[in-house]
């Protein structure tokens, strides 16, 4: 009787590793590499650039965005799918515009 009690009670706490890993913080790595496809997929889906996925999602690992980007390339070219442009606009980081400064005034006096 102990016996069966004991195997039951192994079964169910080993049924629960993997939400042990979880709350513990160890991320697993069939799962980061599966929303990273998801990411990338998504990004392509929606006509974005490689490099602006990867800025728009800096936590994602690269090589899977890249490989779900590719992967929904392939599929959307086979299928002359037309990409499907997002209904917000992706808020990136502004870029410094360089402006031509005028010459100083007493710089074309000397000529």
């Amino acid at each position: 009787m102990n016996r069966i009690i004991f195997i039951v009670s192994l079964a169910v706490l080993l049924g629960g590793c993997d939400q042990i890993k979880e709350r513990m913080g160890m991320p697993d790595p069939a799962k980061q590499e599966a929303e990273g496809k998801a990411v990338g997929a998504a990004c392509r889906n929606a006509g974005q650039g490689l490099e602006d996925c990867y800025r728009a999602n800096p936590d994602t690992g690269k090589a899977a965005v890249y490989a779900g980007w590719k992967e929904m390339n392939e599929y959307m070219t086979k299928n002359n799918m037309p990409v499907i442009p997002p209904n917000t606009v992706m808020k990136t980081a502004p870029t410094e515009s360089v402006a031509p400064t005028p010459a100083p005034a007493a710089a074309k006096a000397g000529h």
